[in-house]
């Protein structure tokens, strides 16, 4: 099983998981509209900064005990949603058309770029957690508060990322969609197909899980199914723009409300075998980690580390980990190697050009281009 659904709070930790999966995918639909965009991707971030410096300026008086310093004030985090929006934002100016900038044939390979960069970041945390875990297995704390399993499970799927990047292809082959119904209008990548979402969905899912695993009921399966969601049954070819956008959304979310983490909502995946079964596990587990990390006298993989996990009655549980590694590299690996058969089969440089013109996603996408 992948994640501890308890009893007493089955039904609102599955609550929880639909308003999350539904409210991304609304505001993704927001997103896409003129005024919509501007609000969710210009006009909060900015509010947001503003409050972050405040925080950080307070973080040591008034703010200590803010939930956005208390938990949240990892790079990791900043990273993701920073990399996250302005993704969103030139995505936004490409679908539009808006200044030289959107319009420019060169700026067209920024999607690549961006999606590439956030790949990178989360491969890094995964050898990061190798490393700190040892190959065969073990606990650390890492700076955003969380007890992780680091072992090879995290290289195999650091690996997967890295191929995965190798799988995105037609990096010029850019397009905006018609407008639509209240100003509506998408960033069109038609040669990432469904092969490629596939690759992505299970490679990032199983990196939520190892490295952020008090989250990944909801930043692993609704963040990535609402996506996925959309494009399948609307937004053909925007697959990757509905990912930044649900993407930046989650991560304003997730930095400034505690949602993941309160006693009715929070669910924890199986790694944790004998976590408490009231819904109390996540933020207990937040509290002693974070204890831990604030504590320079002790080290983040030390024995102090495995002395409080045992104390809260818990066991390392990594077969899932291990098994869902193994399955990411695997679909990657068919994934590139398909690129690869298609790339010579028609003498075509699966990055420069477009290699999946003809299939059913690639046209569908096409048939929404101005």
């Amino acid at each position: 099983m992948l994640f501890q659904l308890y009893g007493s709070t089955v039904a609102t930790q599955l609550l929880g998981w639909c308003l999350v999966f539904l409210g991304l995918i609304l505001l993704n639909e927001l997103g896409r509209t003129k005024f919509g965009g501007v609000l969710v991707f210009f006009i909060v971030p900015a509010a947001l900064t503003v409050y972050f410096i405040v925080a950080a300026i307070g973080k040591n008086s008034f703010a200590s005990e803010w939930y956005v310093i208390k938990y949240m004030g990892g790079w990791f985090h900043y990273a993701k949603l920073y990399a996250a929006t302005i993704g969103c934002i030139g995505f936004i100016f490409l679908a539009r058309k808006w200044t030289a900038l959107g319009k420019s044939e060169w700026f067209k390979c920024w999607p690549f770029i961006i999606v590439a960069i956030n790949i990178l970041i989360a491969v890094a945390s995964d050898f990061e957690s190798a490393v700190k875990g040892g190959i065969s297995g073990g606990w650390w704390v890492s700076n955003e508060g969380v007890f992780l399993y680091g072992g090879w499970w995290n290289l195999l799927n650091g690996l997967a990322g890295i191929i995965n990047i190798a799988c995105m292809t037609g990096w010029w082959g850019i397009y905006s969609s018609k407008k639509g119904k209240l100003e509506k209008q998408d960033m069109l990548w038609p040669d990432m197909t469904w092969m490629f979402i596939i690759a992505y969905d299970v490679w990032n899912f199983e990196y939520t899980y190892l490295n952020l695993p008090t989250h990944s009921w909801y930043c692993g399966l609704a963040l990535l199914l609402a996506p996925t969601f959309a494009a399948t049954f609307w937004n053909k070819g925007g697959w990757i723009q509905n990912r930044a956008f649900t993407l930046s959304i989650w991560c304003m979310f997730a930095q400034v409300v505690p949602f993941q983490l309160t006693k009715p909502f929070s669910v924890l995946p199986s790694v944790y075998a004998g976590a408490p079964q009231d819904g109390t596990g996540a933020q207990a587990l937040y509290d002693a980690s974070m204890a831990i990390y604030n504590n320079p006298a002790i080290a983040n993989n030390g024995p102090e580390v495995q002395q409080a996990i045992a104390k809260m009655g818990i066991t390392a549980d990594p077969k899932a980990q291990g098994v869902i590694a193994v399955l990411a590299l695997a679909i990657n690996v068919l994934v590139l190697a398909a690129i690869c058969k298609k790339a010579f089969a028609t003498k075509t440089n699966p990055y420069t050009k477009e290699i999946w013109k003809g299939t059913k996603d690639f046209e569908e996408a096409m048939a929404r281009a101005e």
